[in-house]
């Protein structure tokens, strides 16, 4: 576990900035544009360019790309060098392409996620914002290509810290867009357009910059090559097709989801798809921090172990990856539940937002706080299956996902009040998570011999004993500050310092005394990295 846990600090600390500093741009983008009409069309536009990406790429960079990576660095006598350029070059071919269909077909991609009761404005403005915000596509494609292949290298760190650039440069344009731009999407003009779209993939632009420059200075070079004969892409290929269907099925669930959010915020501004995006972006702070480090840093290895035939170790790296991803994300996703709507007060009531929607903000994150354990063990569990080579099966959990949360959320949608309909989103998407995360462990647990889940049990039990007054504390300082006075951004952040900060310390104190050996390892490289 120590290997595991000084690549996941690097990357950690890499994300840990790149998420605060997305903090801080995010609350500058809804100081700037809102929640309401125009917040919602830009959200809905900056969705597309990652929804097409992933339908191409990114489900298939973890998947595929390096677990094949590493087979073609153990087979081939150049150490995969010549595949790797084959794959550089076959995306900036798709990429490219894809970007510029896709600012052609701008308008009908628009139209088919944002609700039917929006106006031809609002649509116009959101199809605007699409043709600047597309050509991403090919950036940050290529970009988290390069990333993938750092990655295979055993090197984490420039992955992690690119997006920092990205978060810098957006929150320029957002500061100058504030001074200059409106929050009114009736009053908007293309100029406005223009600095928000351009702005935003000016920032994708210097992180894709930063990783290429990355992975020149680690010896790669690359060389256009278009020859596929015999280069363990078709291999590739054959893999790459059940994640197209997975990343695809998933798409059919976002697509749904943006629907009825879109729809529900026409019916009650700024309890729409800006809330749902903003509140899912918090949500994924903690896990971004420490399971995606940890997602990183284990896949590798576990390709490298089950293509060795060595499952015994595999099994030890899963189990060790699960107990250090949760000493964090048990007293994350606890805190997250009692203190979100201080969290989103203290960051959303800004500008032209109002501290009513920064609070419905808030709510929805209390749900998705719930979510957040079984959100990110089961991320986890897919693992098992792609460094086995095998994405039939996240395929078919993900068919059961779009069934169950789909259905759920279209229950939420007919029968709850309109500003209760985000909340009932992330309600489905909490109840779906919790019911996959159950099927993935028993196919995963065949699949590899086991999952020590009698140990797991144990460690999460331990770590919820140490979290649990952890988060009845901070509810004591949110009930007690709120008899006092009313929630404003000043008492937010008193609540989160008294009442968050107290919180943590408890938990670590527990966690300590009931012996959690993660968090005692956490605090002693923390102890050791002060220490020097």
């Amino acid at each position: 576990m120590s290997r595991m846990l000084r690549a996941s600090a690097i990357m950690a600390a890499g994300t840990m900035v790149s998420r605060l500093t997305g903090f801080v741009r995010t609350a500058m983008l809804a100081a700037a544009i809102g929640t309401v009409a125009l917040g919602d069309a830009y959200n809905a536009a900056y969705q597309i360019p990652y929804i097409l990406l992933d339908l191409l790429l990114q489900g298939v960079l973890s998947a595929v790309v390096v677990p094949v990576i590493v087979r073609a660095q153990k087979r081939d006598p150049d150490g995969g060098q010549a595949f790797e350029q084959r794959l550089m070059t076959l995306a900036v071919v798709v990429l490219t392409a894809v970007a510029v269909i896709g600012v052609l077909l701008a308008r009908p991609i628009m139209e088919l996620y944002t609700a039917s009761n929006w106006s031809d404005d609002k649509v116009a403005v959101a199809t605007t914002l699409a043709r600047f915000l597309l050509p991403q596509i090919a950036f940050f494609g290529i970009g988290s290509l390069a990333g993938a292949i750092l990655n295979t290298r055993d090197r984490f760190a420039a992955p992690m810290w690119a997006p920092v650039l990205n978060n810098i440069v957006v929150m320029g344009v957002l500061a100058a867009y504030y001074a200059v731009g409106t929050s009114d999407i009736a009053k908007v003009s293309e100029r406005d357009l223009m600095l928000l779209g351009l702005g935003t993939t000016a920032g994708i632009v210097a992180q894709a910059l930063v990783l290429i420059v990355a992975l020149h200075r680690v010896g790669f070079r690359f060389r256009p090559r278009f020859g596929v004969r015999n280069t363990g892409l078709g291999e590739a290929a054959r893999t790459a097709v059940w994640t197209f269907a997975f990343v695809g099925i998933n798409q059919i669930g976002f697509w749904v989801t943006t629907k009825l959010a879109t729809g529900a915020g026409d019916r009650a501004p700024g309890a729409g798809n800006s809330a749902w995006a903003y509140a899912f972006q918090l949500f994924q702070l903690p896990y971004g921090i420490i399971a995606v480090s940890v997602i990183t840093a284990m896949l590798p290895r576990m390709s490298r172990l089950v293509a060795d035939g060595d499952f015994a170790t595999a099994r030890g790296e899963f189990s060790s990856g699960v107990r250090l991803v949760s000493s964090v994300i048990v007293p994350a996703g606890l805190l997250l539940m009692v203190l979100g709507p201080a969290v989103t007060t203290l960051i959303f009531s800004w500008g032209h937002m109002t501290t009513a929607n920064a609070i419905y903000i808030g709510h929805v994150l209390q749900v998705f706080g719930v979510a957040l354990v079984p959100f990110s063990i089961f991320q986890l569990l897919l693992r098992i299956f792609y460094s086995f080579g095998d994405t039939r099966t996240p395929a078919i959990m993900a068919a059961v996902n779009v069934v169950i949360n789909a259905s759920l959320s279209l229950v939420a949608y007919f029968t709850l009040p309109d500003r209760y309909i985000v909340i009932g989103l992330a309600f489905a998407y909490l109840i779906t998570y919790v019911a996959l995360t159950g099927v993935a462990w028993v196919l995963a647990s065949r699949k590899i011999g086991g999952l020590g889940g009698r140990e797991i049990t144990a460690g999460l039990g331990r770590m919820y004993a140490a979290a649990i007054p952890a988060a009845a504390l901070a509810l004591a300082v949110l009930w007690l500050a709120r008899e006092v006075t009313s929630i404003t951004p000043v008492t937010s952040a008193v609540v989160l310092v008294v009442g968050g900060g107290a919180g943590l310390l408890l938990y670590m104190l527990a966690a300590h005394r009931l012996r959690v050996p993660e968090v005692r390892s956490i605090i002693g490289l923390v102890a050791s990295r002060v220490g020097r």
